[in-house]
């Protein structure tokens, strides 16, 4: 009989022993042994064929190919969805109900590897989500459309002809905000076909399609009465005016997805609570919010589905950095996350920051901070999205009638001459509601903002080796046209897309300076 405390040295002997054995590697370790597979070699990394080739969402950087394999997606049911759905109906009972959900996600094209291997993105769809689809207001039919605009107004369709919705449900709260947006400028088109049972012609559907959605809506003046004058009365808390029963808003809201929730929570969904379940990836799950009715978005890291290692924020840059286990992290500290999954990823760097605010039963509850390759560094300062976004907050709050809809930055280095001047700087790129132009005061608030949440930035711009920040006002919709840019180009799916913040790519910075109105 083994004991405990032996068992535990015997765990760590070979936790150590594969420490010391194997290297901490990035992606470029896999790049190579990933195109083998996509062209038919078997038993390279993993010994099974994977389900799908999983394109990452390419937020800091290109898009990055990895294995997806039945395990990984069972360990994402078991310990992600079945316990979030757990934690869901005990914080919030009225969702153990039969009222419907209106889901928001969309049916991505795959394309196919010389070996026949699907590539695409690994997030739940239409497809794999087959069996729930009459938990669903949308009809079955609709996830034959492709066109994002075109299934979204088809979402917005049937869940208006609910007045009993439940739940509003995506991956992302930023699919949400984009789903409330088109609302607002298309409730008039909307609220007719409601009134006549009908699908707008000015969707682009296969004639097949078009016949069965329409044998499933009947003309409903009265709903159609109901919602007009509930969109006449303004948008401000109009998701509990158009759903009188709707309990939750189901979406992950931290990150680079949590000013779309604070901006839903501030207009559109006013009265709703929000729930943030996963902390998740491509590569697999890495954590689950236990605490739904807790303001800040904290996750605790789940060791059965991938065995992490804690990378301290002071060593990032160090050629050999020295790991720390759960047991050895503390509380208040932040650190880069370090994973070995089941889908051939071998003590990898997935370049999140995460910060240890405590623990439940020894194992850590994390918050996200960043991602490495979204921070700001022209001079080796190292401004992160966090840090900025703080920065903006605090500045846009002192604008009188000013509401940020959306932000990205770039640093001047890859702008070359187009914005002229010589001293290294950001290029702070805004869409804002409510004002049309910014003075200079106001837009030189903004970088006193930031030399107030980081002192090294503001010792570079005391020194001068860091010019003043120009801050650039683009046109309303102008990051709705760049965020079908940037899926475009890497083949995202709206069900996966992050916006990035830190521009990489000098057209699509080229693009924001085209669509400047100040």
């Amino acid at each position: 009989m083994v004991s405990k405390q032996q068992y535990l040295l015997m765990v760590k002997k070979d936790i150590d022993s594969f420490r010391a054995r194997h290297p901490i590697t990035t992606y470029e370790h896999y790049r190579e042994l990933i195109r083998r597979v996509a062209a038919g070699e078997e038993k390279v990394i993993i010994s099974e064929k994977p389900l799908i080739l999983a394109m990452t969402s390419g937020t800091s950087g290109a898009s990055a190919m990895l294995l997806s394999t039945k395990a990984t997606n069972t360990e994402f049911f078991m310990q992600g969805v079945a316990v979030c759905l757990d934690a869901m109906r005990q914080a919030f009972p009225s969702t153990d109900s039969l009222q419907r959900t209106t889901k928001f996600f969309y049916t991505p094209t795959f394309r196919q590897s010389e070996a026949g291997i699907p590539i695409g993105p690994n997030s739940s769809t239409p497809a794999s989500s087959r069996s729930m689809l009459n938990l669903y207001t949308t009809p079955a039919p609709a996830y034959e459309v492709t066109s994002e605009r075109d299934a979204l107004y088809l979402h917005l369709l049937f869940a208006l002809k609910d007045p009993c919705v439940g739940t509003l449900e995506s991956n992302f709260a930023s699919t949400v905000f984009y789903a409330f947006t088109a609302l607002q400028e298309r409730w008039q088109e909307l609220v007719e076909d409601i009134e006549k049972g009908t699908v707008s012609h000015t969707l682009a559907l296969e004639d097949d399609v078009r016949a069965k959605l329409e044998a499933v809506i009947n003309p409903d003046p009265k709903r159609a009465a109901e919602l007009r004058a509930q969109f006449l009365m303004g948008i401000g808390g109009i998701a509990k005016r158009l759903w009188p029963h709707l309990h939750l808003v189901l979406a992950v809201d931290s990150g680079s997805n949590q000013i779309y929730g604070e901006m839903l929570r501030e207009s559109f969904c006013q009265g709703v609570p929000f729930y943030s379940p996963f902390y998740a990836a491509t590569e697999g799950l890495i954590g689950v919010n236990l605490w739904p009715l807790q303001q800040k978005r904290c996750y605790l890291l789940c060791p059965r589905s991938m065995f992490c290692e804690f990378l301290p924020e002071k060593s990032l840059d160090e050629d050999a950095p020295q790991t720390l286990l759960m047991d050895e992290v503390k509380e208040g500290d932040s650190y880069e996350l370090v994973i070995t999954n089941a889908s051939g990823l071998f003590r990898y760097r997935i370049g999140d920051i995460v910060k240890v605010v405590g623990f439940h039963n020894q194992c850590p509850i994390v918050e996200f901070q960043y991602r490495r390759g979204q921070m700001l560094n022209v001079r080796g300062e190292k401004v992160s999205e966090t840090v900025f976004l703080a920065a903006l907050k605090k500045s846009v709050a002192l604008w009188p009638g000013c509401q940020l809809v959306d932000y990205c930055c770039a640093e001047s280095g890859i702008l070359g001459d187009s914005i002229g001047g010589s001293d290294p700087h950001y290029q702070v790129f805004l869409e804002l509601r409510g004002v049309r132009n910014l003075t200079e005061e106001q837009r030189y608030k903004l970088d006193i903002c930031l030399q107030q949440e980081s002192n090294i930035y503001k010792s570079f711009r005391i020194k001068g080796s860091i010019g003043p920040m120009r801050v650039q006002l683009v046109a309303e919709g102008a990051f709705k046209e760049l965020r079908k840019k940037m899926m475009d180009f890497s083949n995202t799916s709206p069900n996966t897309f992050k916006m990035q913040r830190v521009l990489r790519r000098r057209e699509y910075a080229d693009f924001l300076l085209g669509k400047t109105v100040s």
